[in-house]
Parts: structure tokens; C-alpha cells; sequence
């Protein structure tokens, strides 16, 4: 029996994006075929923590030197890419890739970076408190002194802490300065709807966090609200690489008006701005051929094709403020999807 290189929907007739069908399975192409299935199945797997996943592309011929891709949302990738230790990651949100590519907010200096496409993801950061506290401002936290029991995202998503620490500082205060006062930080890794037990119990009295859409339903009957971040801040946060951003009544209708905060949007796929075009199109066409069979968003695991159409162009839930790759920017064009 002759074995095809068969993609999943294939035998229901769908064209598998561009792949080619009637191509044969080389014995090269089973090994990491195998490895890539087993990883896919391994990460959705509850029982396995370990979802940083770390690809090595190497020549099995005459070719010298490898490529690397990393699939987590750890801004330490950001340097590894601008030193080739990497040469494709993914970060969440697209601001702080654009920070780096500016060499503004957290970063000193410029970082040679382009982006090959954002996968669609619209969100913000909410800062919400416990209204026993009585805290209506960040800024009051500072003015008092506050000793808050806060939590943020941990370990795994380093980005969030980051930029909330970065709107904290435009407050005039950070993390360190809530510890010092007699508060604790907590750096929780499951999503913020995890920890509403421990806010409704009172172990925390706050939680600076993204996701919003999954914690703003609940926050009114246990006695939270959300504060805003003022015009004045949200200016200084806007030169500093922040978007500005709104958690909107008209989509979560309990609260009690919109929320001015700063935007959190965007899973760009970046690399070196100098990355190889033979990398940055294989990697698009990839993308193109997978496109009926990639799932990009959180759910029902029937999910419809990867909207490449709108992935390269910049909107709410794709921002897209660094150039792109000229190599992906190429591909994209010719598929139709950039005029």
C-alpha cells in the first residue's frame, strides 16, 4: 500500500489550502510530521502544564545552520530574535512589539524587528478593586499609600506584569512601591476568572489583568469595579507605545459606563528584520496551505479558517505598527490579500 501525504479534510474532498495533494510521503517528512502531531495533541492535553513550545528547523542535507521558532508569549523572545536566537516568535500584546521596534516605553533603544502577521485577538487591561476599599483612581493608591493585595498574570505571560507595572509607573508607583507600603503581589498564572473565588473571599482586593472579557460579567455582584485611567495618563501612556483602549458597556452591559483603559489586542508573529525570504514565505505559505485547519481562537473547536485575508492589515483586534517582513508583505500581496 502506498502511502499519501494526506492533510485532514482531505478525504472529504476539501482542498487542503495550497498544499499539494497528490505528493508522496518521503521518509525525511514522517519523523517530524510525528513529532509536530504529537506535540499538538501533547499542549492541548490538561494534564500537561509544559506549552512553551520550541521548534528546530535543520538541514538533513548540505545546509549549514538552523531555524528556530518559539510558540509562547514570553517578551525575553523579543531579544532572542534581535540576537538570532530565534527566528520567528509570537507575542501578546502588539504594543509591546511595537515598543521594541521604537525603543520606547520598557525598551532603550530600537530593536531591528518586522512582523509577518497578527492573528485576530481584541482585548484590554482592566484594573478593577474591590469597592470596600474605596479606591476610585490608581492615583489614589499612591496618594494613600494603599497597601493592596493585588493580583497580575505570572510566570508563563511576563507581558502582562510588564505593561502593568508600565501604567502603574505613569500613577507614580509600581509593584515594588505596593509591597513597601505592606500590600503583596501576588503573580498568578491561571487566567483572571480562576482567581474570583479567591476576590470574592477577600484574599484579594485587586486584580490588574488582562482577558477582560472573561471576568467583567461578575465583577458587579461581588462588589468590584473597574477604574479608569484619565485622559492626561492615557496621553502619556500613547507616547510611551500604549493604544488607547475602552472596556465597553455595549459589550458587557453590567457596567455602569465605559471604561477608558489602554488597549491589549494583537498576537503578532514577528522575526528579524532581516530574517531570510526563504523562511518568512515558507513560513506564509504554510500558514496559507493550514489556514482551513488552524484553530486561533478560544471555544468551540469548530472554528472557520484562518482569516488571513484581514491578518495582514491593521484594525482593532489585528493592530499593525511595525512594518511588515518584505518577504511576508510580498506573499500576502500576491495571495490578494494587500493591494
Amino acid at each position: 500500500m502506498e502511502l499519501e501525504n494526506r492533510t485532514p479534510g482531505e478525504n472529504s474532498g476539501k482542498k487542503p489550502g495550497t498544499a499539494a495533494v497528490d505528493q508522496r510521503v518521503l521518509a525525511g517528512v514522517i519523523r517530524p510530521r510525528l513529532m509536530f502531531q504529537v506535540a499538538a495533541e501533547m499542549v492541548a492535553a490538561g494534564t500537561w502544564p509544559y506549552r512553551a513550545t520550541y521548534l528546530e528547523f535543520r538541514s538533513d542535507r548540505d545546509e549549514t545552520g538552523a531555524f528556530r521558532i518559539y510558540c509562547n508569549a514570553n517578551p525575553g523572545t523579543i531579544q532572542d530574535v534581535v540576537e538570532r536566537k530565534l527566528d520567528i516568535s509570537m507575542l501578546n500584546p502588539e504594543a509591546l512589539v511595537k515598543m521594541a521596534y521604537q525603543g520606547i516605553g520598557p525598551f532603550d533603544r530600537p530593536h531591528p524587528l518586522a512582523v509577518i502577521t497578527v492573528i485576530p485577538h481584541y482585548d484590554q487591561l482592566g484594573f478593577a478593586v474591590a469597592k470596600k476599599t474605596g479606591i476610585t483612581s490608581l492615583d489614589q493608591i499612591r496618594e494613600q499609600r494603599y497597601p493592596l493585595r493585588v493580583s497580575t498574570r505570572g510566570s508563563l505571560d511576563l507581558a502582562t506584569g510588564m505593561l502593568v507595572n508600565e501604567v502603574l509607573k505613569v500613577h507614580g508607583f509600581s509593584f515594588g512601591d505596593i509591597r513597601s507600603w505592606g500590600g503583596h503581589v501576588y503573580y498568578d498564572q491561571p487566567m483572571p476568572n480562576a482567581r474570583l473565588d479567591r476576590a470574592r473571599s477577600g484574599e484579594l482586593e485587586a486584580i490588574f489583568d488582562e482577558a477582560v472579557h472573561q471576568w467583567v460579567a461578575p465583577l458587579d455582584d461581588m462588589g468590584w469595579h473597574f477604574l479608569p485611567i484619565d485622559e492626561d495618563r492615557l496621553a502619556r501612556l500613547a507616547t510611551q507605545g500604549f493604544k488607547r483602549g475602552t472596556i465597553e458597556k455595549a459589550l458587557y452591559p453590567t457596567l455602569p459606563a465605559d471604561i477608558p483603559t489602554v488597549d491589549f489586542s494583537g498576537w503578532p508573529i514577528f522575526t528579524h528584520a532581516e530574517a531570510p525570504d526563504l523562511l518568512i514565505t515558507n513560513f506564509c505559505a504554510a500558514l496559507e496551505a493550514r489556514k482551513h485547519f488552524i484553530q486561533w481562537q478560544m471555544g468551540d473547536p469548530e472554528q472557520p479558517p484562518l482569516p488571513l485575508h484581514r491578518m495582514c492589515l491593521d484594525s482593532p483586534d489585528t493592530p499593525l505598527d511595525i512594518p511588515l517582513h518584505p518577504a511576508a508583505e510580498r506573499f500576502w500581496r500576491e495571495k490578494g490579500y494587500l493591494r
